[in-house]
């Protein structure tokens, strides 16, 4: 499992031009069941997504198609943890 820690590079009035280009990018991998949670940072400087992948390569491959990412608006930091408690409806996701 992977945390994907969003860190912004370009002032907000950017990074909201490809606004929804990047909801598009998070719907598609909720579809397939890579992410399991997502949303902003507080002060707004990016986001976090967990991310459900055990393989570095491919939450690369993942980051990389990001329109944030593409576009240059955005810097990725991958944070790999192991899950081993969680709660009830999270048990699938143990390690």
């Amino acid at each position: 499992m992977f945390i994907l820690n969003i860190n912004y590079t370009k002032p907000l009035k950017e990074i909201e031009q490809h606004l929804q280009e990047h909801r598009e990018f998070l719907d598609y991998y909720y579809d397939t069941g890579k992410f399991l949670m997502s949303g902003p940072k507080e002060p707004r400087s990016g986001g976090i997504i967990l991310c459900n992948t055990k393989d570095p390569k491919e939450a690369f491959d993942i980051i990389s198609r990001d329109p944030f990412f593409v576009k240059k608006v955005a810097e990725y930091e991958l944070i790999e943890f192991f899950p081993v408690k969680t709660s009830g409806d999270l048990n699938q996701y143990k390690k």
